[in-house]
């Protein structure tokens, strides 16, 4: 057995071509650019593209794959260098029993299944060609469809205020939409973690993942799991999720939930923080208050709940969160150490004085431990790290 980093929520902003895939990502966000990033610079060994859905993306997979650039596994998924592409495709639930849209993820093992479900996908969408579509069927209904194709399906971002299954798809369970019996696995998001969330029951029988939701190069990786596995392949990810013949997830590296963007409750108006106690904002009088994260989730929790055992989740800040470490000394870290994963897992504090000041040692070493001074974030509007604690 192996470990494995694995980032499974990277989106495409451009085709080859320069027509849009997300339309809020990145220009730059293409294909051949996050398969080289996520290797070069990232040290990712397993990523999840969630926009393999669009037809030119799908063309340009396999014109890498006739190029001998990729090759596709016996176990699912695509080899490219060092790193295992995995075909994803996020989708938006809004179906008769919904409250509000549900962001979920769906994955493929190969080409030709991804292929067969786009092309059942585009009768029930607006545009095939684009990221994030809603689709006009039952999310129970897609469910069965993901399943017969040899996917997973795992729900988004679960607790963000806006397009989510706690946000405001359901009321109280994801009974409501989902068939419980057809979920994989748990996408937590940035504003929230394990501990937060171990004491709501229904989501016990799931695995967690964290994942970036990149929308640009950079953010690739700043939170992401660690997955013990024999190899790199969409079958040995399939096994991880379900705890089967020794694979599983092993950690969880993430963002403070406190620097999430979504994890106080703010009023719409001012965006100042408040309480959902509170009927009216303090600062403009409005009534309008955006629900954060910690307060959705105090509102989900059982009493009485014994946790379930789960691998540990790590309060670990990306490098490029750290004050004082920019462009070129993280060219220079790079340059010495290989990829981040490097540098945030393997190289020793000796290693490190070697390339740059003491303090900015201290700094990355308390940025690995999670132990760096924060400011809370909520209301769209990210935490910032200010240094020790």
């Amino acid at each position: 057995m192996k470990e494995f980093f694995v980032d499974l929520h990277i989106h495409i902003g451009r085709t080859a071509s320069g027509k849009p895939v997300k339309i809020t990502g990145s220009r730059n966000l293409t294909l051949q650019a996050i398969l080289q990033y996520a290797n070069s610079q990232k040290g990712l060994d397993m990523i999840g593209i969630i926009d393999c859905h669009v037809p030119e993306v799908l063309l340009e997979i396999e014109q890498l794959v006739n190029l001998g650039a990729m090759e596709e596994l016996a176990e699912g998924g695509l080899q490219f260098q060092n790193t295992t592409l995995i075909l994803g495709s996020e989708i938006e639930v809004y179906d008769t029993n919904c409250h509000g849209p549900i962001h979920v993820l769906t994955y493929f093992p190969t080409v030709e299944k991804m292929k067969g479900f786009s092309q059942w996908m585009s009768q029930h969408v607006k545009n095939i060609s684009l990221s994030t579509q809603r689709i006009y069927v039952e999310g129970r209904i897609l469910q069965q469809r993901v399943h017969e194709y040899g996917g997973l399906f795992i729900p988004a971002h679960v607790f963000t205020p806006f397009k989510s299954l706690y946000g405001k798809g359901v009321q109280r369970s994801l009974t409501e939409v989902f068939d419980a019996q057809l979920i994989d696995g748990i996408e937590l998001g940035l504003s929230s973690d394990t501990q937060m969330v171990e004491r709501i029951h229904e989501l016990h029988p799931y695995p967690f993942l964290t994942n970036s939701d990149a929308h640009s190069l950079g953010k690739m990786g700043r939170e992401y799991g660690k997955f013990l596995m024999e190899e790199s392949s969409f079958h040995e990810l399939r096994k991880a999720l379900r705890h089967e013949e020794g694979r599983l997830i092993r950690a969880n590296y993430g963002l403070n939930p406190l620097l999430g963007k979504y994890y106080e409750s703010i009023c719409f108006h001012c965006g100042e923080q408040v309480s959902m106690e509170m009927e009216v904002c303090s600062a403009c009088g409005s009534t309008d208050f955006i629900k954060g994260v910690s307060t959705r989730i105090k509102e989900l929790s059982d009493e009485d709940v014994t946790p379930v055992n789960r691998p540990p989740y790590v309060h670990q800040v990306p490098l490029d969160f750290i004050p004082g470490l920019g462009p070129k000394t993280m060219k220079r870290l790079l340059q010495v150490f290989g990829t981040e994963m490097n540098i945030l897992h393997h190289v020793t504090k000796e290693q490190l004085l070697e390339v740059v000041p003491e303090k900015l040692v201290e700094l990355i070493h308390r940025a690995r431990l999670g132990q760096l001074n924060i400011v809370h974030g909520g209301g769209g509007k990210y935490g910032k790290v200010l240094g020790e604690k």
